[in-house]
């Protein structure tokens, strides 16, 4: 079992659910702390006196008070700690269950799980834990949720898509995406493709027009 793990949360009450759980597991050396910055900073302290973490738990969204922080958010945290250490398996527990935020999670930061809270989450968080110990990935826990979190959602919308659509929230039109694409080697990156791909988009997402499938888009977490 994991040896080493922090935890990034900002209540109190869920930190100490999560502590006992990983007490449960056998887990002595735990971590506790409630903003980024501090899980940030513990990582790379950790790293440099090689004793690295083995796993970071982390909630999603965090509480702005009086403190500034430079990472306000657990994507925020997770994409940093990626890039100092990169082999640190991560899990994320939170209450936001927007597929395309957390198939963006998988995707864009290689989490190993994502556990949504709820009434049996901790017991969720436990399988997750576990599975991602024993060498499994992209954990979705619970399996069914409230935005019907299904393999064709995470199949359809890839980071072509959310590219495009980023582009497309900036006012650019067909052909200065076409350009922005051709510059970074987006394909397909012809007018005619990029104006099937929006077509298609606005079918899956039943848009009547770019502005509707933005607004969903933003809604629903995707860019």
């Amino acid at each position: 079992m994991f040896k080493k793990v922090l935890i990034a949360e900002d209540l109190d009450s869920i930190s100490q659910t999560i502590i006992q759980t990983l007490e449960n597991l056998s887990i002595t050396d735990i971590q506790h702390v409630k903003y980024c910055d501090d899980a940030y900073i513990r990582i790379k302290k950790a790293q440099a006196e090689n004793e690295p973490f083995d796993l970071l738990i982390s909630d999603l969204s965090f509480k702005q008070d009086h403190r500034e922080n430079k990472l306000v958010n657990g994507e925020e945290l997770i994409a940093a700690v990626k890039k100092t250490q990169h082999t640190i398996k991560t899990i994320v527990f939170s209450i936001e269950d927007k597929s395309f935020k957390i198939n963006s999670l998988f995707n864009n930061l290689e989490i190993n799980a994502y556990v949504i809270k709820g009434r049996n989450s901790i017991k969720e968080l436990e399988k997750a834990i576990q599975s991602v110990y024993n060498g499994n990935t992209r954990i979705l826990l619970p399996h069914t949720t409230t935005n019907s979190i299904t393999e064709k959602s995470i199949i359809e919308i890839e980071a072509y898509d959310i590219s495009l659509l980023t582009l497309l929230s900036k006012g650019l039109i067909i052909n200065e995406i076409t350009t922005e694409f051709k510059k970074s080697g987006m394909l397909p990156n012809g007018n005619s493709s990029i104006e099937k791909r929006l077509n298609k988009l606005k079918t899956y997402f039943k848009a009547n027009n770019n502005v509707h499938l933005i607004a969903i888009a933003k809604d629903t977490g995707l860019i």
